[in-house]
Formats: structure tokens, sequence, C-alpha cells
């Protein structure tokens, strides 16, 4: 099971995600709040987009939105924005 181990803020509305199989990814979130619910009209202010914190791998704000994981690692990969640490030999 995917978990985000790490996140942190990019720019407006971006955060860049690392992932529990090393890889990692800037997650625009643009889209989302775009839609305008009541979950996500809080993340309009940057103040508050910028308070996010992981909770049990995944991404989340103190009003109750949170984003799975596996379906940002998956939105990323079709995207190929999803890139792999190599480690050294």
């Amino acid at each position: 099971m995917i978990k985000i181990i790490q996140a942190q803020y990019v720019k407006q509305r971006v955060l860049r995600l690392y992932f529990s199989d090393n890889s990692c990814g800037d997650y625009d979130l643009q889209s989302l709040i775009d839609r305008q619910t009541e979950l996500t009209i809080p993340l309009n202010d940057e103040a508050y987009f910028k308070q996010f914190f992981l909770e049990l791998g995944a991404l989340c704000w103190r009003n109750g939105l949170e984003l799975s994981p596996s379906n940002i690692h998956r939105k990323l990969a079709v995207q190929q924005q999803l890139h792999y640490k190599t480690e050294a030999a």
C-alpha cells in the first residue's frame, strides 16, 4: 500500500509529495480546488492551504479533507509526473 511519507509546499496550489515506494512528484491541486466544494473552498486561502498535514500516509487538512495517497500516486504516474529515486551503487 502506497503512503505519502513527506510533503512540501512548492508554490501556490502545488505540493511535492514523497511516497513510500521511493517516488516523488509535484501534485497540483488546482483542479480539485476548482470544484469549489465545502471541503475545497478553504484551500483557496494560501495560508490555509499551507496547513496540510499527513495522517496515516494520507494528505489532510483540518476541515476533514483527506486525499488518498494511492489515487494521487496513480494520477501522477498517468501524467508522467512521478519520479523515482535511484540509489547509488
